[in-house]
């Protein structure tokens, strides 16, 4: 899939055709067009039969690589819109002119001066709109918001209502410019989510420093990253020690003190210090990337309330039509005394009132601008489709080790048996782990410091779930939890052992164990409580033996936890708990819970910085170790939805009134234009809301 800016797409309606239209073509594998930030992400195998659809379509419509439209967008909104501001100036002094004119020649209706000065008013202000609506006509597109102001308009005409019907075009291209103000400065808030974006990286050559882009930086080159500066890629400090802030990956505010050895990734800003950085991954493969690239096209995935509006509007256009052309008609059939003249006008207010503008452009942006506020929160959620299921969650089920607890090993006892020593038993453990990244085998490692002669190791085998089969020095050695013992039936006295436990086997004897122990993080006790707090069931799930999952759940205050656990126990476990009243979330470290995540209605990946795996599985990615990311998730979502809601309430409520209002002689068509105009400009303003944090 490859992505596109669209430039000239100033109305949501030709954002939703465009996407019809594409969709219909045999070549057009997946495409979404996305109104709130003028963009499209399309998979296709010809680019070209695109372009000939999108200029079918709508011919002012322009396609543009996403780097070749910077100008355009740093190009202010006033500057950009000064030809409307003229006409809407120019409009306004004709409009009073025309105004004055009327009054000046009451006693000679319909002379030539006031339709010249009307006319010439009515041109100036809404040649745009009558020009769009007769090009969509030729092109068999009749039912839409140009071709509604114009029936309206030119129908005030007939009936002389010209001061009305120029008012009516005059107001709706102000409305569309503080519309287009108002989208301005929501895809502007929008876009500075994506400009934690590198702009260049200070490579080291030769002693001397290039700057180079982060695109042409390799695995293995050295970086220098000066103070205030943006860190251009991951990798390990190797000179320097300094403070760089993560905000913009993690929400988090308090700066981190990094220092020699250390991981840093791109994105976070270099406070203080001189560093230098060996480079450990290409830009394409940073977590930055994968960061802008899930922000920019989370707009792929919609949620049901998007798709239902964008249908909506395609039905509701034509039947507003025809239900003015009723109100028009038939209570002159049907009630002896009535006026078509007057009816004729209520339907031309009922026309100007209906535009579906404020529902079909404000509901995308409340959407884009929850998954932009949650960015900001360091909480990435891949579509709008996940903010509506967070809404829904009823149990939340986590991952013990590495969401809950720190994952921070230590070996805190070893308890040898059968003869055996604590530096034999702890050299075995070293030894037939010394390959494995899991964190017990780390600190297994850490605590034997003698080194590994691999020599010694004459295979090794991995029992998934269990632990690892190895020979070491031609003897036969089980390292892993009580699960293996059982499975080869090796004979041992104890299985509950507080703390995460490592058995050790040589030769089918028993040697005894290692005691490994983890703690829990900081606000793992206040995430369970405030997800209880909102009615929300919490599960444990881990590979512990229950005696420990006993004493960390007791400790979390959750009541339902599941241990012994092998990765697919787990995704049975995740199958039991879904149902259809509310949705299952499963949090996990998105490495080893790869199927779980995927398993679950909404997976949750924590702590992801760095990890590849958990950003391509998950739906919603934590860029923090903290818990309590989960329950500001649901937050934000809920956040959202009531934005959006709240947006389809008043919009259809304001419309309806005025419907009303007009069907019944209350409403002109000064009310009208604000029923229209003005409802989609308040509806906008309040889906920018969900942007802030709260």
């Amino acid at each position: 899939m490859k992505k596109y800016k669209l430039g000239n797409l100033d109305c949501a309606s030709c954002a939703a055709k465009i996407e019809d239209g594409l969709g219909k073509l045999d070549e057009v594998k997946f495409v979404s067009v996305n109104f709130a930030t003028a963009s499209m992400v399309i998979e296709t195998d010809d680019m070209e039969r695109v372009k000939e659809k999108i200029h079918d379509v709508e011919p002012e419509v322009l396609l543009f690589e996403p780097d070749n439209v910077k100008a355009e967008e740093d190009q202010g909104v006033l500057s950009g819109n000064k030809r409307t501001i003229i006409q809407v100036f120019t409009g306004l002094v004709l409009l009073i002119a025309g105004i004055i004119f009327k009054d000046l020649l009451h006693d000679t209706p319909y002379h030539l001066a006031e339709y010249l000065v009307f006319v010439t008013a009515y041109f100036v202000s809404g040649w745009g709109v009558l020009s769009m609506a007769v090009k969509q006509i030729i092109r068999g597109q009749v039912f839409n918001e140009h071709f509604l102001m114009s029936i309206a308009t030119l129908g005030a005409f007939a009936i002389h209502q010209m001061p009305e019907a120029v008012a009516v075009m005059l107001f709706y291209i102000v409305g569309e410019l503080f519309q287009d103000i108002a989208l301005h400065r929501s895809r502007r808030s929008i876009r500075s989510l994506l400009e934690i974006k590198p702009d260049h990286a200070n490579l080291k050559v030769d002693g001397s420093i290039k700057e180079v882009s982060p695109d042409d930086v390799r695995i293995g080159d050295v970086i220098v990253v000066r103070a205030g500066e943006k860190i251009p890629l991951d990798g390990i400090v190797i000179d320097g020690d300094s403070f760089v802030e993560t905000s913009a990956l993690t929400g988090e505010s308090v700066p981190r003190r990094i220092n020699t050895n250390d991981e840093v990734l791109a994105g976070m800003i270099n406070q203080s210090g001189l560093i230098t950085i060996r480079v450990s991954k290409l830009f394409g493969e940073s977590s930055i990337s994968k960061i802008l690239e899930m922000v920019e096209n989370s707009s792929t995935k919609k949620a049901e309330t998007e798709k239902f509006i964008t249908t909506f509007a395609k039905y509701y256009t034509p039947f507003v039509v025809f239900g003015s052309a009723l109100i028009a008609i038939l209570p002159v059939i049907l009630f002896e005394g009535a006026i078509f003249s007057d009816w004729f006008y209520r339907a031309l207010v009922v026309l100007v009132i209906s535009c579906p503008c404020a529902l079909v452009i404000s509901i995308p942006l409340g959407y884009f601008g929850g998954i932009g506020g949650a960015s900001r929160r360091g909480i990435l959620v891949k579509g709008s489709n996940f903010l509506d299921a967070l809404t829904q969650i009823g149990t939340v089920v986590f991952d013990k080790t590495g969401t809950l607890t720190k994952g921070e090993f230590k070996v805190s006892g070893i308890i040898p048996e059968n003869g055996f020593d604590e530096n034999t038993i702890l050299e075995y453990a070293a030894y037939a782990e010394y390959n494995s990244n899991h964190p017990i085998a780390k600190s297994l490692l850490e605590s034997y410091d003698s080194g590994i002669d691999s020599s010694r190791v004459m295979g090794v085998e991995e029992i998934p779930g269990y632990g690892i089969r190895a020979v070491i020095d031609e003897k036969e050695v089980l390292v892993g939890n009580d699960n293996l013992l059982h499975k080869e039936n090796v004979g041992h006295e104890k299985c509950d052992i507080d703390g995460t436990v490592v058995h050790i086997v040589v030769d089918k004897l028993y040697a005894g164990y290692i005691v490994i122990s983890d703690s829990l993080k900081d606000d793992s006790v206040s995430a369970i409580a405030q997800l209880n707090k909102k009615g929300i069931k919490t599960v444990m799930l881990t590979g512990d033996n229950n005696y420990s999952a006993a004493v960390f759940a007791k400790k979390l205050g959750i009541t339902k936890y599941y241990a012994g656990l092998l990765p697919e126990d787990k995704v049975e476990h995740i199958e039991k708990l879904l149902n259809d009243k509310s949705k299952v979330a499963f949090v996990g470290d998105g490495i080893n819970d790869a199927p779980v995540l995927a398993r679950a209605d909404v997976g949750i990946a924590m702590g992801a910085l760095g990890s590849d795996a958990a950003i391509e599985t998950a739906d919603v990615v934590l860029m923090t170790d903290s818990p309590s990311k989960v329950a500001e998730a649901i937050e934000v979502a809920k956040r959202t939805r009531k934005i959006v809601w709240q947006n389809i309430v008043f919009a259809l409520g304001v419309k309806s009134v005025f419907i009303v209002l007009g069907i019944f002689g209350v409403a002109t068509m000064w009310e009208a234009v604000f029923g229209d105009m003005g409802v989609a400009l308040i509806a906008i303003l309040n889906a920018t809301r969900v942007l802030k944090a709260k």
